[in-house]
């Protein structure tokens, strides 16, 4: 897939997206931006639904813990944090009153996988498109747009520009 830059440079679409173009590319992208995901949490704070960016990546981090006794207890805080009745900060997920602390013995990196899927469509058909539309996101892409065309920012484009050309 090739995309032109505006001055007819081709260029690689993924290496050259960042901050806000990329998070408007897909809920995957922005997830992989430490920034994306600051503004996400942002605005989902608003939204009061910030849990379920909390627990996607609590789940990203658990498929990466090593050894039984961290996962057991990853996975134990990840359930009293999220999926239990008493949770703090409660996440909505089909299939969550037949889950018990039981699992918790025997814990394996996708046993969340499931409701981490769930919580991912609902993010993404739901408060991703608003967030896409929100003042959180609609600043942050301003403010980049006025770096981007700042007298420096242009000089440096120009000089680049004709190192290329040349």
């Amino acid at each position: 897939l090739e995309i032109n830059d505006g001055e007819g440079h081709p260029s690689s679409s993924h290496q050259t997206l960042k901050g806000t173009s990329k998070w408007a590319t897909s809920l995957e992208s922005l997830l992989e931006d430490p920034e994306g995901v600051k503004r996400f949490r942002e605005f989902l704070k608003k939204e009061f639904s910030e849990e379920n960016v909390l627990f996607w990546l609590a789940c990203e981090e658990f498929k990466k813990t090593q050894g039984k006794k961290q996962m057991q207890e990853k996975a134990k805080e990840i359930y009293m944090t999220f999926l239990s009745s008493k949770a703090s900060s409660q996440v909505n997920v089909e299939g969550q009153s037949r889950l018990s602390e039981t699992i918790l013995e025997t814990p394996h990196p996708l046993m969340f996988q499931k409701l981490q899927d769930q919580i991912f469509n609902l993010m993404k058909y739901d408060s991703y498109s608003r967030f896409l539309k929100s003042d959180i996101f609609l600043n942050h892409k301003k403010s980049e747009e006025q770096e981007e065309n700042s007298p420096e920012a242009q000089t440096a484009a120009k000089r680049a520009s004709r190192i290329y050309n040349t």
